[in-house]
């Protein structure tokens, strides 16, 4: 069974933990050990994450499977997105599965619950950033319904990488 609980500030721990472990699983093998220590230590110090958690606007979602913590999800609306991509949109800002629940449908079950807390907000779109040499998640997306609209750069440490923006139409 398939549950989302959404993260609080007691969670930040835990949250910290899957956040660098699910990172490290996907982009580790293409990154060297230093630009991955540096982005790491930058993005999910636990200070960082209790900000983030607070900040009105955006909200993380654990994902369980069978009580099994087995991703998260990280949304963001109005001025808290990263970037001013369209009006009236959502942001997925971070959809990271563990290893080992990934091809079980849970990558589906976060995207149409974005989809879904979007339109209860009115909003008629959504959108996030994927790596472009990421070509599982490009392919995934696509077949979500998302299409690319741009690209932007991301810096991993000092190493600049580019993400495509896709965005899917709600209404």
């Amino acid at each position: 069974m398939i549950q989302l609980k959404p993260c609080t500030l007691d969670d930040v721990q835990q949250l910290q933990s899957i956040s660098i472990e699910t990172y490290t699983d996907t982009f580790g093998p293409f990154n060297p050990p230093h630009i991955m220590k540096a982005y790491l230590d930058d993005a999910y110090p636990l200070a960082k994450l209790r900000r983030e958690l607070a900040t009105t606007g955006t909200t993380f979602y654990f994902l369980y499977d069978e009580d099994e913590l087995a991703g998260y999800l990280k949304v963001n609306t109005g001025q808290t997105q990263t970037e001013d991509i369209a009006e009236n949109t959502l942001e997925i800002e971070r959809l990271y599965i563990r290893t080992a629940y990934k091809r079980r449908g849970h990558g589906r079950f976060l995207i149409d619950y974005a989809c879904q807390l979007a339109i209860q907000n009115g909003q008629s779109s959504v959108w996030l950033g994927v790596w472009e040499h990421n070509e599982p998640a490009k392919a995934f997306y696509q077949q979500m319904g998302f299409v690319r609209q741009g690209q932007h750069s991301f810096f991993m440490g000092d190493d600049e990488q580019t993400d495509y923006i896709m965005i899917k139409q709600l209404i």
